[in-house]
């Protein structure tokens, strides 16, 4: 099995999602905007419920088949046990040969890579969670994992993610090409000790 075990940090527990975190999850999704605006809330909801469904049974099936341990996990405060956001490991495929510091080319071949997540309440961002949760999983990935590199992706004007991957200590790059439009700025984290 390759579960990720209960990750703790300073001031924060990064664990499976459970079924009972639906409504602070959905609300978290709600106040940053990562919900679907045409569909119903009602709708909404069932979406998020799926997706976390989804979640729960995919974490234990990728374990069973051994293979690694992609998708969100909860980051929760120590101190309340309140849910504040998610951070995880998801497949990454695209062309990011076209990045400067991994080719440059115009005409790059997708390849796959390791990406990593977050996402912070609105209520708790600014106070440096986003990067302790990373962190945390990132120690993980490289310590345990033995991962080569992470990537994380963000768009030109997020410029608060962008200062995560900065604390983080990746290297960011911007996409010198207009296509594909989604992939504009990637943090590369390479692991320090292969």
């Amino acid at each position: 099995m390759r579960e990720i075990p209960i990750l703790e940090s300073a001031r924060l527990k990064i664990r499976p999602f459970l079924p009972a975190d639906l409504p602070d999850l959905f609300a978290i999704k709600q106040a940053i905007g990562w919900v679907n605006a045409a569909k119903t809330a009602e709708q909404q909801l069932l979406a998020e419920a799926d997706y976390l469904d989804w979640s729960v049974r995919n974490e234990r099936q990728l374990a069973q088949l051994y293979q690694p341990p992609y998708g969100d996990r909860a980051v929760v405060l120590k101190a309340t046990d309140r849910l504040i956001g998610s951070v995880g490991l998801v497949p990454c495929v695209d062309v990011y040969g076209q990045l400067p510091g991994l080719g440059g080319q115009a005409n790059a071949l997708a390849t796959a890579e390791v990406g990593l997540l977050w996402l912070i309440e609105p209520a708790h961002q600014g106070q440096g969670y986003a990067s302790e949760a990373a962190q945390t999983l990132i120690d993980y990935a490289f310590g345990t994992m033995r991962l080569l590199r992470l990537i994380a992706t963000t768009e030109y004007d997020n410029l608060a993610s962008q200062a995560v991957m900065r604390k983080l200590g990746m290297t960011i790059e911007r996409n010198p090409f207009p296509d594909p439009p989604w992939l504009q700025v990637v943090g590369i984290l390479p692991n320090p000790h292969p």
